[in-house]
């Protein structure tokens, strides 16, 4: 189909540019360097060492100093442990658990190296070619495969539904028509949920309802290992044997006990390996006395010793293999990240329905993966929300699959339609903008206010005041309108409530987070609060020229999330000279008017 041969090209384009990109970050660094860049762990020391499957080496390390640097490393990423005395001492592995300044990584190799005894030693991120590789795979595979399924994915083919009954007072009118759709659905339900909707809570009543009409085992996913961490907390809160396949971010205590390593410590056969475990290391360490001396006699002792503890190891990984598959056909819902979903213990299971959530940020190529495994897909997110990070923005692969089945197939869509955030007036741009109009705001939260005469959406706007953009590298900075946010934040003394602001550049946060510091407001750009909420919300919208030009806060799916994470209080400071020359802009300023929310930088 060369509906997959144009996402292979693609594929392939992204990664070259994030392959020469990665390369053009680390070429010719030293490790202090790489270190800054969140690039890597220096130095470090190991703690622990224990034989496991396929004859490597797991090691456990720890970062002794700079433990508050912010870094890339992750579950699964592959990474090199290496010594800073030599650049040619490096062995690869991969992160197969990451806790605080601790993680364990299993090497590619059968032992430690000698060089790993003489310290300076560090872990380095590498190039994700395995995400890719996966991808690229599972693309393959897609091209090959004649589903029906897949027909409908693709658009040749129309989703199918029958009537179910499905009603429960825990939902409103849209959530029970998704949650019935969902029962419905033969082949492919999309759930969207605007923010704020209850999308989540949605989703856990489905898969209740599916697991109580008889589905013995459904697989969920998401992008981003905080997304499906969110969702295995909320469904073991119901009960459900959740299965959480990888290692989750948010280190819960209940999040881990949800994990496959500790569902299988838990496991009666796991004391044999422990046992077994000990004995293979055993076996290696009396080989290893034998390293210096190579008479006939002892090479031959040595190979024995090894041999050895090889043959134990392969029993080790028989019980393994039969401990993992006996958890994990126990588990009601199992749950990993797009990627997760082909880990070595899944591979090769197939689901009746896998759902994935964050469906609006996951790049097409790695939804096939777990798309490849199901009868039938629940598509739940909002394409008009953040897309995909992606390094090339033209290429197409910031349309999602989910964005297409929105176009394709529009009877498959519930548009969740009542929100639970934020006020009616905060809600009403991005409803009229996005939502043709559907949105209502609960009760509860429709007109609650800081305080009886407070606005909760104003435009603050400072043309004519001289507050000049600057460019700062590739970004962008307004150090007079991030003064004036400052001020105004002070001047409105806020208490007891939580505040935040957003920038869409990267050195106004920078700016912004400088001059509040010390002070309990958050300050980050757009993909740093989406899915979150705050009682109050700024917006420093930053561009100011006289040209119009504005850049990517042309991006209004950005703008959407920014404007829709706020409770009872949203405020927009920016230039309406620059701003409102594009008509989405104009169009917001008038909406802050009519509100009677529109000020001029003057009026302070």
């Amino acid at each position: 189909m060369s509906y997959f041969k144009n996402l292979i090209a693609l594929l392939a384009a992204e990664r070259s540019a994030d392959e020469a990109a990665f390369i053009s970050l680390t070429a010719g660094t030293g490790a202090v360097q790489r270190r800054t860049l969140g690039l890597c762990w220096y130095p470090i020391a190991i703690r622990n060492t224990e034989p496991v499957r396929g004859d490597y080496i797991s090691v456990e390390v720890e970062r002794t100093t700079h433990k508050d640097l912010a870094h890339q490393l992750r579950f699964g990423s592959s990474v090199a442990l290496f010594s800073n005395y030599d650049n040619n001492d490096r062995v690869n592995g991969t992160i197969t658990f990451i806790g605080g300044d601790r993680l364990k990584v299993t090497l590619l190799t059968e032992e430690l190296p000698d060089w790993a005894s003489n310290g300076k030693l560090g872990i380095d991120i590498l190039f994700d070619a395995y995400s890719y590789d996966e991808m690229r795979n599972a693309l393959k595979k897609a091209e090959q495969t004649d589903s029906h399924l897949i027909k409908v994915l693709t658009g040749s083919k129309k989703p199918t539904f029958v009537s179910t009954d499905y009603t429960t007072p825990n939902l409103n009118k849209s959530q029970q028509t998704a949650v019935k759709n969902i029962l419905g659905a033969q082949d492919l339900a999309i759930v969207h949920g605007p923010p704020g909707t209850g999308k989540t809570t949605t989703l856990v009543a489905a898969i209740n309802a599916l697991i109580a009409h008889g589905e013995p085992q459904i697989l969920i996913v998401a992008p981003s290992n905080t997304a499906v961490d969110l969702l295995s907390e909320k469904l073991s809160e119901t009960g459900l044997n959740i299965l959480r396949i990888g290692n989750p971010v948010r280190v819960t205590e209940r999040l881990q006990k949800l994990t496959l390593d500790s569902r299988m410590a838990e496991h009666g056969q796991m004391k044999e390996v422990k046992k077994l475990k000990k004995m293979a290391a055993e076996f290696k360490n009396m080989a290893h006395k034998y390293k210096r001396s190579f008479g006939k006699a002892e090479r031959e002792q040595r190979k024995a010793l090894f041999n050895e503890a090889h043959r134990i190891m392969r029993d080790v990984a028989k019980i393994e293999e039969f401990v993992a598959e006996d958890v994990i056909s126990k588990a009601q819902v199992i749950t990993a990240t797009l990627v997760g979903a082909d880990h070595y213990t899944i591979k090769d299971l197939t689901f009746k329905t896998v759902i994935m959530d964050e469906a609006g940020q996951a790049l097409e190529p790695a939804a096939w993966i777990p798309v490849l495994k199901a009868q039938r897909v629940i598509l739940a997110g909002d394409h008009l929300q953040l897309p995909p990070t992606v390094k090339l923005q033209q290429s197409g692969l910031t349309t999602t699959l989910l964005e297409k089945c929105v176009a394709l197939h529009p009877e498959a869509v519930t548009l969740l339609e009542e929100q639970y955030r934020m006020n009616t007036q905060i809600m009403g741009f991005s409803s009229l903008k996005f939502y043709n109009n559907k949105l209502t705001a609960h009760p509860l939260v429709a007109n609650r206010l800081l305080n009886p005469e407070d606005k909760p959406f104003t435009f603050i706007d400072t043309a004519g005041a001289g507050y000049e953009e600057q460019a700062e590298g590739t970004s962008t900075a307004n150090p007079e309108e991030a003064a004036f946010v400052v001020r105004h934040i002070v001047a409105m003394n806020y208490s007891n409530v939580s505040v935040a602001v957003i920038a869409p550049y990267k050195e106004q946060v920078s700016l912004l987070k400088t001059l509040l510091l010390g002070a309990a407001v958050e300050v980050n750009t757009v993909d740093g609060f989406q899915g979150q909420e705050r009682d109050v919300i700024y917006i420093s919208l930053t561009r100011s020229n006289s040209e119009g030009t504005i850049g990517f806060l042309s991006d209004y799916r950005r703008m959407n999330v920014a404007m829709t994470r706020a409770r009872f209080k949203l405020v927009l400071v920016g230039d309406s000279a620059t701003l409102a020359q594009t008509p989405f802009y104009a169009e917001l300023i008038a909406y802050a008017e009519s509100l009677g929310g529109y000020e001029s930088v003057w009026e302070y």
